[in-house]
Order: C-alpha cells, then sequence, then structure tokens
C-alpha cells in the first residue's frame, strides 16, 4: 500500500502593528520586531532578558523551606544524595545540584538509575539503592513528583526528601519533607514552563540566599551560580519546554555565558566534537547537537558518563568523555534507522488519514531509541504516537508524542480510568509520556488510545498546520539577516522564523538518493534550497515554507533555504 501524509496546510501567523512598531520605536530591529509580534511579544520589557529580571525564586512553592532545609543539612555536615533522571534535563539538572552544592559547602553524592533495569524515578526499588548509599537527605532532580512508594520506603529510613520536579502530579502527592514544582497545587510561580534544571536552579538561589542571610559566607566568598546558567539553558532548550519570558531569560544568560567562552568543560568539549562554534551558540545547537549526544549516554548506556561530562572541570577528561558520548550517538543514530525502516514497514499496511493515533510495537526495538521513533512518526504523520518495545517480565514500554490539541498524560489518565489496571505505569506531560503494560493487553491498549483520541482530536486538530511569518523581504535574504535570527532565542511555544513565499524551480536533483536540492528564483534573485529527507520532485512553480540557513563550502558562506514543506503553485 501506498504511504499517505496528512494534509499540511500554511497559515501565515497575524502581526500585530502596533506591537510592531512599539517595539522598533523601543530599538529593537525591524525584522526581529515583527517576528516577535508575531509571538505575543507586545512591549519591550517582555524582551528584557538580563537575570535580575527572573522571577524571585520566593514565588516558587517549597523553594525556602527546601532552602532552609538544605541550609541546616549542610550547617550539620549531612551526607546528600541527588537521583537524577537519565535524560539531558535530568544530567544538567544534577549537574547543576552538584555544582552548586558543593559551592556551598554540602557533602554531596548522585545515584542515576539505570532506565532497563529500574525504570524512571524514585522508585521503591531505585529508593532502596539510594539508602545503601546511607544519605541522610536525598534530592530528586527532574523526577520524584509521582514516586509515593520510593518516597515512603526513604522515610521509612528516617531519610529526609526533597523533591524538585516540573512533571505533572497525580491525585496524590509524595510525603516528602519539601516538594518544589511549578506544577503542583497551591503554586503561584507565574512561569509554570520551569524545566527540570530550571527548578533545580531556584533552589540554588533559594539556597544561597538562606545562606547569605545567615551570614555562611567569607567576604568575597559567596558563590557565582551565573556560572552555572549554561547547564541550564541546555537542559531547558533539550527537553523542549515552552519558553516563556522567564525561560528565555534563563537561555538567553547560558546562551550569552557560552558565546563568551565561559562554561563547564565538558560543554565545551560537546561543542568542539559537535564541529559547532560555541562563539555563535543558539539554541539549535542545544536541542540538535548538544543535547542529543547527552541523550544517547541515557539511551544506549549510563547517563553518569554525561554527568561526569558536565561535572568535571578537566579538559583532557571532557573531551574524552564527549568522544565517548559522539560515538554512543553514532550507534543511537544507526539503531534509530533500523527501527523507522521497521516503521515505515508496519505504517505502509495502514492508512494514517483513517485513524486518529498510531501505535507501533515491534520485539526487537530498543528501549532507549522509541521515543525519538514516535516522535519521528509523529512529525511525519501528525498524529499522537506511541512506539512500543519489549521490556522485561511479559512487559511491554512505550514512549509516546503527542500533536498540538491532545493532552498526551491526560489522555493516559482517561485510558487508566476506563480499564483500570491496564497501564502498569504512566506519567509524562502534555507533549510526550511513557507507559507500561503488559504485552498480551497491547491490542487493548491500541484500541482504547485510538477511541480516546477520535473523541477529544477534531478533524482540524489531524490536520497539520505550518505556521509562518508569510512572505520575506527581498533584503532579508542576506546573511546578515540569517545571523540576526539564530542569535535570538527560539523554541517550544516561541517558535524559529519560518516564511512561505511562492518560487519558480529552475533546476533540481537528489543528493545522497534522499535529499532534494533545487535551485529557485524570485522575480530576478536566485536562491539554493534544499529539502532533507525527501525523495521526491518538485513542479515548476511552488509554494514554499522555509527557513533561513547558511551554507559553507569551501571557505565561502552562502544564504540557503530549508524547505519544510512546498505544493504546485
Amino acid at each position: 500500500m501506498t504511504e499517505t501524509i496528512p494534509d499540511i496546510r500554511i497559515s501565515p501567523r497575524d502581526v500585530p502593528p502596533r506591537a510592531t512598531w512599539t517595539l522598533q520605536e523601543a530599538g529593537v530591529h525591524p525584522l526581529l520586531a515583527r517576528l516577535y509580534a508575531a509571538r505575543g511579544v507586545r512591549a519591550m520589557d517582555e524582551l528584557d532578558t538580563r537575570s535580575a529580571a527572573l522571577l524571585p525564586p520566593d514565588q516558587l512553592k517549597g523553594a525556602l523551606e527546601a532552602a532552609s532545609l538544605l541550609a541546616d543539612a549542610i550547617a550539620a555536615k549531612k551526607r546528600l544524595l541527588i537521583v537524577a533522571d537519565y535524560d539531558c534535563d535530568g544530567a544538567t539538572a544534577c549537574a547543576v545540584g552538584l555544582r552548586a552544592l558543593r559551592m556551598m559547602g554540602a557533602t554531596v553524592d548522585y545515584l542515576v538509575p539505570d532506565r532497563f533495569k529500574l525504570g524512571y524515578g524514585l522508585s521503591v526499588d531505585v529508593a532502596k539503592l539510594a539508602a545503601e548509599r546511607q544519605p541522610d537527605v536525598v534530592i530528586t532532580v527532574d523526577n520524584g513528583i509521582a514516586s509515593i512508594e520510593g518516597v515512603a520506603e526513604l522515610k521509612a529510613r528516617g531519610i529526609q526528601v526533597v523533591i524538585t520536579d516540573h512533571h505533572l502530579p497525580g491525585e496524590a502527592l509524595p510525603a516528602a519533607d519539601v516538594i518544589v514544582n511549578p506544577n503542583q497545587p497551591g503554586c503561584n510561580f507565574p512561569s509554570k514552563a520551569l524545566a527540570g534544571v530550571g527548578v533545580m536552579f531556584y533552589v540554588a538561589l533559594a539556597l544561597r540566599a538562606e545562606l547569605r542571610k545567615r551570614q555562611a559566607f567569607a567576604p568575597g566568598q559567596e558563590p557565582n551560580l551565573a556560572s552555572l546558567l549554561d547547564l541550564v539553558a541546555l537542559g531547558t532548550v533539550a527537553d523542549v519546554v515552552p519558553l516563556d519570558r522567564n525561560n528565555r531569560i534563563l537561555v538567553t544568560q547560558g546562551l550569552t555565558r557560552m558565546r563568551a567562552g565561559h562554561m563547564q568543560a565538558g560543554i565545551a568539549a560537546l561543542f568542539t566534537l559537535a564541529g559547532r562554534d560555541a562563539t555563535r551558540a543558539a539554541t539549535f545547537d542545544l536541542g540538535f547537537t548538544l543535547g542529543p549526544r547527552l541523550n544517547a549516554a541515557g539511551r544506549l548506556a549510563d547517563m553518569s558518563l554525561g554527568i561526569e561530562c558536565l561535572t568535571t572541570n578537566d579538559t583532557a577528561r571532557a573531551l574524552n568523555i564527549a568522544q565517548q558520548l559522539d560515538a554512543i550517538n553514532r550507534e543511537r543514530r544507526v539503531i534509530e534507522t533500523g527501527m523507522k525502516e521497521d516503521a515505515e514497514m508496519i505504517l505502509a499496511t495502514l492508512d494514517p488519514n483513517d485513524r486518529a493515533s498510531l501505535v507501533l510495537f515491534d520485539p526487537d526495538w530498543h528501549q532507549g531509541v522509541i521515543g525519538i521513533l514516535a516522535g519521528r512518526v509523529k512529525e511525519k504523520f501528525h498524529r499522537p504516537t506511541f512506539a512500543f518495545a519489549r521490556g522485561e517480565n511479559g512487559e511491554v514500554k512505550a514512549s509516546g508524542r503527542s500533536i498540538p490539541g491532545l493532552h498526551l498524560r491526560d489522555a493516559l489518565d482517561l485510558v487508566s480510568k476506563r480499564a483500570p489496571g491496564l497501564l502498569l505505569r504512566f506519567g509524562g506531560h502534555a507533549a510526550a509520556a511513557g507507559l507500561t503494560l503488559e504485552e498480551d493487553r497491547l491490542t487493548e491498549f491500541e484500541d482504547l488510545f485510538e477511541a480516546i483520541c477520535q473523541e477529544l482530536l477534531s478533524p482540524a486538530d489531524l490536520t497539520r498546520t505550518l505556521e509562518t511569518d508569510g512572505v520575506l523581504e527581498s533584503g532579508y535574504f542576506s546573511l546578515d539577516a540569517v545571523r540576526l535570527m539564530q542569535q535570538a532565542v527560539w523554541g517550544q511555544a516561541f517558535p524559529a522564523p519560518l516564511f512561505d513565499d511562492t518560487f519558480d524551480v529552475t533546476h533540481q536533483k537528489l543528493l545522497k538518493d534522499k535529499h532534494l536540492k533545487l535551485r529557485l528564483k524570485k522575480g530576478q534573485t536566485q536562491f539554493d534550497a534544499i529539502q532533507f529527507n525527501f525523495v521526491g520532485s518538485a513542479p515548476d512553480r511552488i509554494h514554499a515554507a522555509f527557513r533561513l540557513d547558511i551554507n559553507e563550502w569551501n571557505g565561502n558562506q552562502t544564504v540557503q533555504l530549508l524547505l519544510e514543506h512546498f505544493d504546485a503553485a
């Protein structure tokens, strides 16, 4: 059966003229003023990215209590243990926790669970493993909000527990000593979009303020927590949390430090291995080059390697670990390619347009890569997608990715209510979630999840809409304009610029049997363009959605259009 791709609609964003004019009058570059206004920015103060503009820690529920508990623990020389998660957000949050706490005199170590043996979060097994280290206080980063049994296990052993997390809580909260999570009930922190690393950074800010109040620092010896903002920026972008104003400040501050050469040895090493110029660090680098290399450790090996990369101060050691991470990431790509081919064979037997969801399973798929696969399939077919891999004891584990219009964790909650006991474990947030169930109930889950998606998603939700910034004036097809846009902060809920226009196709060829290279013409001006992973051909005249990029060849730099989608014009 021929593969069917859902329809794609190109829709230019509304650009409020008054907001654009206001920003321009305040000194914002005209192109950026237009782009920011289309993303909801209405006044110059919303673009204030000084660290002083960050929301204060005392607004984050639990932060002051956590600071007091940790300050007491440091004064009493108690042993602290961080329980981390195995993705980039968890690794950077762990590194921030380790570095910040050590700066403030704490004795602290960490534990990151083996995802294949112990799964996600502070389970009872992980709690027992943590207890073997004989800590006085356990601090979770990027996990713990659903760990009711694990926290109870630690508390029964007389161990204090501080949870720092950003995931959505269930109906009951664990009985921890302190919970710091902007999404917990009763928290009025204006930004609900902090990543796990952002939450831990805020706890560090609150702890420093508490120790300052206790006069714990000698004159001139107060730790500089801004030195950790490169880690905060990396984890925030890699975890694809919405870049609201507060997160944009954190990311901008981190990128500014990277560009100035002020970063952890491990982050500098990752830039080197990725062949990227840190003096031009951009959100793209964090999300698509550094983040995947760190995530690969958690997917295929042990995230302890990634955490060591981020916490060592030895440049040679950092470079050595970065080389290992790069090799693991290449292995991940090979595995992913094979899994994508398997998925295409499965998808060839059905028409995604007839469905509101996709559930894929292959007994040979790698547990660590199913999340990437689900994301790729979701992007291609614009359907909420779960990819399953075989676990142990007759169980299968899935990672899911969703589309706008379906809150994935809420959908799983509905599944659990309609079929009690079907989901052995589940968790996540709006865009991504994971679950475990018994393999012989996979079809039951697929049918129920499809029924719920049919209920919750409208036909409009199932049509992929590419929101663009409209037509780009010819004067902005320049290296300077591209660099200007690349240096700005873009990400989830504050998307990178995407334009659309009509062009004549004067030449086209297929590169490496998988990328369509085009020569486009508009008026008297010609452009080089490429659409990656596209093996078809283009008509003589196209309406295209595109991004601008810089192509480097033999030392020369030219503007290139990266096509996201095109139709016959």
